[in-house]
């Protein structure tokens, strides 16, 4: 679970990929791996998200992306996506039954929250981070206040995330930030224009890394 954890962190930025097309699945994620972004995210709404989850763990090696799986809202899809492959597991909200099972089998998990509360109750039941989620409804502040008191919790907004407000959130304290449509253009995978994605993934991983260094 440390290395995982370790992985995404220094990815920086998760991608979040929600129901992308089977044929464009290995592209996509090749160009976000071009552009710096290892972490990628597969949400469990998308069609055969199993089968799209083994497809990126057998086209790359451990060393080269890290993969996992979101928007998992009960214990069985969280058993079944780490049966495929997933590496971590994140929700949109808070669900101990998923933790404990990511626990069982030695993977990391996410919860989303939105409040201290939340925060601690996700931690104190075998979390390893937390989704801030939706980050853009209450901005990088918000982040920063609950890291004040909660500075040992890793934490990931996710929702509005973009290059453009990426480095507030990681002044903020994020430890890695989720993105999705901010990220993946996925009408220019459909052309076959892998290059877009990769020079975005590109552009943020350069807004991360600088914001670390500041």
């Amino acid at each position: 679970m440390d290395d995982t954890l370790s992985r995404i962190e220094e990815s920086g930025v998760v991608a979040v990929l929600r129901g992308v097309e089977a044929d464009q699945l290995i592209g996509i994620a090749d160009a976000l791996r071009e552009g710096g972004v290892t972490a990628i995210e597969i949400t469990a709404d998308t069609p055969n998200v199993g089968d799209l989850l083994s497809d990126v763990t057998g086209s790359f090696d451990d060393s080269e992306v890290v993969v996992g799986t979101g928007t998992v809202l009960d214990s069985e899809t969280a058993r079944t996506t780490l049966m495929a492959g997933a590496e971590f597991v994140v929700s949109p909200s808070l669900h101990e039954d998923v933790i404990e099972t990511c626990n069982r089998y030695g993977a990391v998990s996410a919860p989303g929250v939105m409040t201290p509360t939340e925060a601690v109750r996700g931690y104190e039941a075998g979390a390893d981070f937390v989704k801030v989620f939706p980050a853009s409804t209450v901005g990088p502040g918000h982040l920063a206040a609950m890291k004040g008191p909660l500075g040992q919790i890793p934490m990931m907004p996710t929702g509005g995330v973009g290059p453009d407000n990426a480095a507030d959130f990681v002044e903020a304290g994020a430890f890695a930030v989720g993105a999705g449509g901010a990220l993946v253009d996925y009408e220019a995978a459909a052309r076959g224009d892998f290059e877009t994605i990769t020079e975005t993934a590109r552009e943020f991983s350069r807004v991360v890394e600088t914001a670390r260094e500041d």
